[in-house]
């Protein structure tokens, strides 16, 4: 019989519901607990084990489940919410999680991708990390101007500690990068385009290791910059972006804001568009999603940049 697994997520518990039967099982989050989950799964020869991705709770079991050949899926939560309001669920329980998990997969069928390995797990972590330090660094230099005395040098020795930080995270993702072979190559390719520079290339790496095995079409939309239409009748709404991966469209964004003054090819749509009447801020979300094209077919074809070719 075809059943699909929904498996909702704790730090501490997994909780798991079968369609069509309804059974419901209960695992601990841990090595005896994703045994146990495998040993039970594994009989039922499920089409997919669909879960969330909830911020790391989910990489040890889902590693697990795939190391033994299950056919585990992980979705955005945020797809799945939308999918549970509109059946009218609009209670939350890990119960009722797991069963609009198991409803989700049998109904949407998601598509299965290719899992992350430990090595860019590891180095989605760092710029993850990278990332909070920057965060922190900023919210202190604004308290700054507002700190008087003692206050202000401790503010002052924590902006200097996370400086130095940044500096050091920076070098652990250099020579994350200069250890494997693949992800060097990889970042000569994209930072050979006018506009890309290490953190854009690294972040890319980490983030989006779909770069270079997908379609233009498809990378467009996993990032979220692929136009979305909002027609109705004969009304034409205004095309918006929305959704995908954001921590890779704010780089990305930053990247086209310089590529549109440096790069050729990225500089002369900028300016096209624009003296048509487009606004500057939609003529820069044009500039992502070419240079994202761009990107994405020079690693497909292991091509450094060529003005020429774009």
């Amino acid at each position: 019989m075809t059943c699909w697994i929904g498996l909702d997520v704790a730090k501490a518990v997994l909780d798991g519901v079968v369609r069509p039967t309804g059974e419901v099982v209960q695992f601990a989050n841990d090595a005896a607990g994703h045994a146990a989950l495998i040993a039970w799964a594994t009989p039922l020869a499920p089409t997919a084990l669909v879960l969330e991705a909830t911020g790391g709770y989910e990489r040890a079991v889902v590693l697990a489940l795939a190391a033994v050949g299950l056919p585990v899926v992980v979705v955005n939560p945020r797809q799945v919410r939308d999918f549970a309001r509109s059946t009218g669920q609009l209670a939350k329980t890990d119960r009722l999680d797991a069963a609009m998990l198991a409803l989700f997969a049998e109904r949407v069928q998601p598509v299965r991708r290719p899992l992350t390995d430990e090595a860019t797990a590891e180095l989605a972590e760092l710029i993850t990390r990278r990332q909070q330090l920057l965060a922190m660094l900023t919210m202190e230099k604004n308290r700054l101007p507002q700190t008087r005395t003692r206050v202000r040098r401790d503010v002052q020795a924590h902006i200097t500690w996370l400086e130095r930080r940044v500096a050091e995270t920076d070098d652990d993702l250099r020579q994350a990068i200069e250890a494997s072979p693949v992800w060097r190559v990889q970042e000569q390719l994209l930072q050979s385009v006018p506009g890309i520079g290490p953190v854009v290339s690294r972040t890319l790496l980490a983030l989006l290791p779909e770069l270079g095995h997908l379609n233009r079409k498809e990378i467009a939309a996993l990032v979220g910059v692929a136009p979305l239409a909002r027609d109705s009748g004969q009304w034409r709404g205004r095309r918006v972006i929305w959704g995908g991966r954001a921590a890779v469209r704010r780089v990305l964004y930053m990247a086209a804001l310089v590529a549109s003054r440096r790069n050729p090819v990225l500089k002369a749509l900028y300016t096209r568009l624009v003296a048509v009447g487009k606004a500057k801020k939609v003529a820069l979300v044009a500039c992502m999603r070419k240079l994202l094209t761009i990107l994405n077919a020079i690693l497909h074809t292991g091509t450094p940049w060529h003005a020429a070719a774009a």
